[in-house]
């Protein structure tokens, strides 16, 4: 059993051990300090989109647990649709933004809240900007779980933030290398030497 803190500095346990394979998950964020802080994003969002037509539009595939956990926390009537992106593969840039799956809804009057599982440089967050701010929403707006200011190559505009983190690469809780420990439930950095970014 690993014993870990979370961002406040709180012991935690944990009970997933790293994986023998060399690349070797260390926690960083708990599972119930990321709830905590999902539950706190969940309640200024009710509240600043109270009475507004909201729509949550994840970002696939990183952030669908993060989304679905928002989602289920959120106390007022929304609806939800998923877009996706491709920006690298393993831990390498591929340093373009290509679109994989478009909205099926019409965003026009809608007031749209983008969740993002991680902005890394802000490419891929300002390509998404780009793309739906042409729909005329009636708002739109971005919520990420996690943020790497130092890394930071496009300064968007990001109303909710998680957690902010160092340059280092992440997995858990939806995030991969390729495609690998989406499952485990807490935020773990690699020890990959092959670090790369995501956009």
């Amino acid at each position: 059993m690993n014993i870990f803190s979370d961002s406040h500095g709180h012991q935690t346990t944990n009970n997933h051990k790293n994986h023998p394979d060399g690349i070797g998950p260390t926690p960083l964020l708990s599972a119930q300090v990321i709830a905590d802080r999902v539950h706190q994003l969940a309640t200024s969002i009710s509240s600043t989109y109270a009475n507004q037509d909201l729509l949550l539009v994840p970002i696939l595939r990183g952030a669908f647990i993060f989304a679905a956990d928002l989602a289920r926390a959120i106390t007022i009537d929304h609806r939800i649709d998923f877009l996706q992106l491709s920006s690298y593969k393993g831990t390498q840039s591929h340093g373009t933004v290509s679109v994989d799956k478009d909205l099926n809804t019409d965003i026009t009057g809608l007031s749209v809240l983008i969740v993002e599982d991680i902005v890394d440089t802000g490419r891929t967050l300002s390509t998404t900007l780009d793309i739906l701010g042409d729909r005329n929403p009636a708002s739109l707006e971005v919520v990420t779980l996690l943020s790497k200011p130092s890394r930071w190559q496009i300064d968007n505009s990001i109303r909710w933030t998680g957690f902010e983190i160092g340059a280092v690469f992440v997995v858990g809780y939806g995030l991969d290398l390729e495609d690998r420990y989406r499952n485990l439930p807490y935020i773990a950095k690699t020890t990959t030497t092959e670090w790369g970014s995501r956009l």
